[in-house]
């Protein structure tokens, strides 16, 4: 029985790879196996993006490292395409997991024709409509009380949906954040907060962010069960993310998950070299020893179906040719034009838009450039 308001983190898988307990029926080496795939392509995604922003053709980018385990653990917990995710900026991975094509948001990083978001959203902030997964945002908990008026709405029109809120652990110092699970307990919406605990918040690190023994406990004001674990024990997390997933789908309220991971990687672009400024490479070497990955590997190398040398590096050669051929695709669909700044606003555009419109057409028309019919 998955309990709330543990003192430790719920844990299924030792980081030595043996069960703890007796491993539900459905993990078998197939799906193992699977899963496994699906966090190795997401951590060379991230390194291939960075390669990309090394070389200028993207701006900006937030990696998602050693947090797979949350992220895809999470994908398979909820009714993917039926429920609501209103996702935070370092969620590629949970997004691809839940299948939103890698075309869509290398184009989206890109700010190509062939990007959803026309060039107009910030790099590394897409949405997927297929998927129900709401456009990213950078403002901080910003997403937070749309979510809980999201699942209001679900509440009251009496469908089995539910709205999924990440967020990460600087996030729960925001206003936004109280305001939003606050809104969500008093009215019993079916939503589930999951907080992807890195424990770095930029460079605040958790114990600055709160002097609470943890977050999920932060569940107990708003009227909510809150669930702790191992962020890194994929098992433990889809075991847990399933149960309360499920728990506020048969309309018992709100529920807060806080998945205990580890940014291995850089906050973003902005703070490369985060070893030098604000954490020890001690603090990573340790984290990166406890890897979600190697810890797939280990349990399916217990279980008797060990994943070979060859098969990994397969899966990571076909990883980097996806990406470099999505990327020379997406690019060969050039760049937005920029009459598209006017476009799908207004259903009738404003006097004054129009005659900026006819300004910069006959600007760019004396330029020499090609105006558009």
């Amino acid at each position: 029985m998955i309990q709330p308001f543990t003192s430790e983190p719920i844990q299924w898988v030792s980081e030595d790879g043996r069960p703890l307990r007796e491993l539900p029926a459905r993990f078998t080496p197939e799906l193992l196996r699977e899963l496994h795939a699906l966090m190795l392509r997401a951590r060379e995604f991230d390194r291939k993006l960075i390669t990309l922003l090394r070389q200028g053709r993207t701006t900006f980018y937030a990696q998602s490292s050693g947090m797979e385990a949350t992220q895809v653990g999470l994908a398979r917990s909820i009714r993917v395409g039926h429920d609501w995710v209103w996702p935070y900026y370092r969620d590629h991975t949970l997004g691809l997991a839940m299948g939103v094509p890698m075309f869509e948001l290398i184009s989206q990083c890109l700010g190509t024709n062939s990007d959803t978001c026309r060039g107009r959203q910030m790099p590394h902030h897409f949405a997927a409509q297929a998927q129900n997964f709401v456009s990213i945002s950078s403002s901080i908990a910003s997403q937070v009380p749309p979510a809980a008026g999201n699942a209001m709405a679900q509440k009251y029109l009496g469908v089995d949906e539910i709205t999924v809120c990440t967020f990460g652990d600087g996030a729960t110092s925001e206003g936004d954040w109280h305001a939003g699970l606050n809104m969500a307990g008093a009215a019993k919406a079916p939503a589930l907060f999951v907080c992807e605990n890195n424990q770095w918040a930029i460079s605040t690190n958790l114990a600055a962010q709160t002097a609470s023994e943890n977050i999920h406990i932060k569940a107990k004001a708003y009227g909510m069960p809150g669930f702790y674990v191992d962020g890194n024990d994929i098992v433990a997390v889809m075991e847990v993310c399933a149960h309360a997933a499920e728990w506020v789908r048969a309309g018992n309220g709100p529920a807060l998950v806080e998945c205990l991971t580890y940014r291995v990687g850089s906050h973003s672009n902005a703070d490369a070299d985060a070893e030098k400024h604000y954490r020890t490479r001690e603090e990573v070497e340790e984290w990166l020893g406890r890897d979600p990955i190697t810890r797939v590997e280990k349990l399916l190398e217990f279980l008797g179906h060990p994943v070979s040398a060859e098969e990994r590096a397969a899966l990571i050669a076909q990883t980097h040719r996806e990406v470099d051929e999505q990327v020379i695709q997406a690019e060969a669909t050039g760049q937005p034009d920029w009459r598209i700044i006017f476009e799908d606003v207004y259903a009738d555009i404003p006097a004054h838009l129009r005659d900026q419109e006819a300004f910069l057409r006959e600007e760019n028309s004396s330029a020499g450039q090609e105006v558009r019919a």
